[in-house]
């Protein structure tokens, strides 16, 4: 990543730091900032809306009711282009946000070997050397990187059919409609993830927060890198502390059952 663009990011993320607030209580740590909540939010309404005008499209027998929502099917047409320019812009933006810390690690190929037991919830607690990100996370994130690289390309290719071979405009649908449904299974997956799978997730997208004991249970480097403390001790003093409290509410139990 170039200079010009690490300065950019860092500039966006002071002045959206003026615009807004990120409350961060005991307990507590920052885990997306403002600009990041920006550019997630942005990125993903941008994508929904040329999905539903890119569904209305390509099938509009399956999907007839989504065009009137865009003002009937010459608008949705004329929309659809434009919703994923605007996606594509911000992408880029979070691209730039984001390519530091999505960069492939050794841990990483680690956390790939494992990933039966995570999506089985086999271990409580994540390995000790998952970082800001998971394994799993980044792959998502370096699948849109491409299919919005596809987007890009083939979108262009369609607009502008009338430049191109036909054949050429004819693979371009093809390739544009395939980068658009592993999209849309990697959407789905996702937000499995930031809400059943691992509750708390999506909150850091709200207010930029997540607990102490999401973050060592699910991230212990990066627990281990901003706080300086052992994610492995954390867990242990969390589980001390369930013990003595199931203990004291046995206690509670059976005073008053003797009573």
């Amino acid at each position: 990543m170039s200079t010009s663009a690490e300065q950019f990011d860092r500039d966006a993320r002071g002045e959206f730091a003026r615009l807004g607030q990120t409350r961060v209580h005991r307990g507590e740590l920052l885990r997306h900032p403002v600009y990041t909540r920006f550019l997630h939010w942005s990125v993903a309404i941008s994508f929904i809306l040329s999905l539903l005008t890119g569904f209305a499209i390509y099938s509009p027998w399956l999907f007839r009711w989504l065009a009137p929502l865009f003002g009937g099917g010459a608008r949705t047409r004329a929309l659809h282009p434009w919703f994923g320019v605007v996606f594509e812009v911000f992408f880029l933006f979070q691209f730039i946000n984001w390519f530091a810390p999505m960069a492939w690690t050794a841990a990483d190929r680690r956390w790939m070997r494992r990933i039966k037991a995570y999506a089985t919830n086999e271990e409580k607690l994540e390995s000790e050397d998952v970082g800001f990100f998971n394994g799993g996370q980044k792959l998502y994130f370096w699948t849109i990187a491409v299919s919005a690289l596809l987007f890009l390309i083939t979108g262009l290719l369609i607009w502008f059919d009338d430049a191109v071979a036909r054949w050429v405009v004819a693979v371009s649908y093809v390739v544009h409609d395939l980068a658009a449904l592993l999209m849309l299974g990697g959407l789905i997956i996702h937000i499995y993830e930031g809400t059943a799978h691992q509750p708390g997730t999506f909150r850091s997208m709200i207010d930029g927060t997540v607990t102490e004991k999401w973050a060592w249970t699910h991230h212990p480097a990066w627990y281990r890198a901003v706080t300086g403390r052992g994610p492995r001790d954390a867990y242990e003093r969390e589980r001390h502390r369930q013990a003595e409290r199931e203990s004291w509410e046995q206690e509670q139990e059976a005073r008053e059952s003797r009573r």
